[in-house]
């Protein structure tokens, strides 16, 4: 369908860099074909492609730490790595009543590594974040087969090293995941007159014991009282609830939005 010049004239503008896309719109060709003209020039000269990338742990790549340590926190309440020979690609799942907890899964990831191309899928009353590369394996090495409470997640060392640099940001995470930030209500009798009390409270609720003691464990380290509360079915939940420890979280997290 397209003459020797044409092909030729595309297959130039590859082997200078210029992306399919580019060439497609530039010559007024389909972008499959020129995908396939690309292949073909790579296999006539024996190059084997190696898809560009700026993973943190294998291209020793600058990243942003703290927001690493904010996704991680997501990932670990909401998110999953679908790791396949064909698909490889990050989720994070976010309910549709928080576009604010949204767009800042996106920018986390953007943050974290900018060249995989990332989406946005929604769904039944949530929306599903995805970042596509093979490489958010090396960055969540806690992924593996069966469901996070099915199987130990420990950090290594490197990201335990990021969560202590950056405490909140690892809490704000996992709060925004599988946590909350609740208005209490109690009555008391003062005087003869029952009087009701509101006061604020976090939650945070997971099945996973290792991930409950890593929210434990930073909670303590930034100096938040917590206790367990009362399971819901499978899952145990831990309460912020002391006055001063709700307020130094109320400046750091704050409610979802």
């Amino acid at each position: 369908m397209y003459d020797h010049e044409t092909r030729e004239q595309a297959v130039a503008l590859l082997r200078q860099g210029v992306t399919n896309r580019v060439v497609a719109e530039r010559l007024s060709v389909p972008r499959g074909t020129v995908g396939w003209w690309r292949y073909e020039d790579r296999k006539r000269r024996g190059e084997t492609f190696k898809r560009p990338h700026d993973c943190p742990r294998c291209a020793d790549h600058p990243f942003d730490r703290s927001a690493y340590a904010y996704l991680l926190g997501l990932y670990l309440g909401d998110g999953h790595i679908i790791s396949k020979p064909k698909q490889h690609h990050l989720s994070i799942f976010c309910a549709d009543a928080w576009p604010g907890l949204i767009q800042e899964a996106e920018d986390a990831m953007r943050k974290v590594m900018a060249m995989p191309n990332v989406k946005r899928r929604q769904k039944t009353g949530c929306v599903e974040v995805k970042s596509y590369t093979q490489h958010w394996t090396c960055m969540f090495p806690q992924h593996g087969k069966g469901k996070k409470h099915d199987r130990p997640i420990i950090l290594e060392p490197w990201q335990q090293r990021i969560v202590d640099a950056h405490p909140w940001k690892f809490l704000r995470g996992l709060i925004h995941s599988d946590g909350c930030r609740v208005t209490n209500w109690a009555t008391r009798t003062v005087a003869g007159q029952h009087k009701r009390y509101e006061y604020p409270r976090y939650f945070f609720t997971n099945m996973s014991t290792d991930i409950l003691r890593l929210y434990t464990d930073t909670l303590d380290r930034v100096g938040v009282e917590w206790k367990p509360a009362r399971q819901s079915r499978r899952a145990q939940n831990i309460s912020v609830a002391r006055k001063d420890s709700v307020a130094l979280m109320d400046q750091h997290i704050g409610p979802k939005y």
